[in-house]
């Protein structure tokens, strides 16, 4: 057996723990004594703010990591969908994530994809929205 891990929720708080769903009624601490696979309300992304190509690969291993027992359709779903992102995106950044998200994958480890995907978002959005940064970029000229 590994380590415990602790996690608190608060009441009505929801947590997906080998794909099922838990809501907390009350505060609450739960200790896990093996390993799980686990995600907490926060990170959830639900379909309709899958709205932009990083979040979409998100909600696919998001999918992979919440159904553990069913996977074979969202690991096919991401393997189509990461060469398109590879050859769609130039900045460097996303292009070297993604290829360790490829490695995470491939070893098992959607918990830690997810994490790298989310990291991503900022300069997704900086990217897709160019316009949002004009006025900071002004400030620098001027300055």
């Amino acid at each position: 057996m590994s380590h415990t891990l602790k996690i608190t929720l608060k009441a009505n708080e929801k947590i997906y723990v080998n794909g099922a769903v838990i809501r907390a009624d009350r505060k609450v601490s739960l200790e896990f004594l093996n390993d799980v696979q686990f995600l907490l309300e926060n990170h959830v992304l639900q379909a309709d703010e899958a709205s932009t190509p990083l979040r979409q690969l998100y909600f696919i291993v998001q999918i992979m990591l919440m159904n553990p027992g069913d996977t074979e359709d969202a690991r096919r779903l991401f393997r189509d969908m990461l060469p398109r992102l590879l050859g769609a995106y130039a900045d460097a950044q996303i292009l070297s994530t993604l290829k360790h998200v490829d490695a995470l994958i491939s070893g098992e480890r959607p918990y830690e994809a997810l994490r790298a995907i989310r990291s991503l978002f900022a300069v997704e959005t900086a990217i897709l929205n160019p316009q949002h940064e004009t006025p900071q970029l002004a400030l620098v000229a001027g300055e």
